[in-house]
């Protein structure tokens, strides 16, 4: 039996032809994939900044919404119990909002760990 340069062509396009339909609807289906973890992502991280921005009213707070001062970057707040109720400050507080299954990152910890190893300076800077 003798097969013809034009079938074995033929067959070797209709082949590639075939693998690249194929990577086309994977790379599709992978496309649609990722712009769903996105989307997933963004949702968790917006829903995570709007959390941060109500949390002093929320139940738990560790003071008096009043008393904290919204920073975002890189704690969400700097507090000072005792500044609204009666002017005389008790602690200062540096408060990280977190919410479901979310860690702390690497900087977070780092100032976690000179906090609590009192590493902490007051500081007044004069202009002259």
């Amino acid at each position: 039996m003798h097969i013809s340069k034009d079938t074995v062509l033929i067959s070797v396009i209709i082949l590639l032809s075939l693998i690249i339909l194929i990577q086309f609807v994977s790379l599709a289906v992978s496309k649609s994939k990722l712009r769903k973890d996105a989307v997933k992502r963004s949702r968790a991280v917006l829903g995570g900044q709007m959390l941060e921005q109500i949390a002093p009213f929320l139940p738990d707070f560790p003071c008096n919404p009043a008393d904290a001062r919204f920073i975002g970057k890189p704690v969400d707040f700097i507090a000072f119990p005792g500044l609204m109720e009666n002017s005389k400050v008790s602690e200062v507080l540096l408060i990280e909002v977190k919410s479901g299954e979310s860690k702390l990152n690497e900087r977070e910890k780092e100032i976690r760990h000179a906090v609590e190893q009192g590493r902490v300076r007051y500081v007044e800077y004069r202009i002259k």
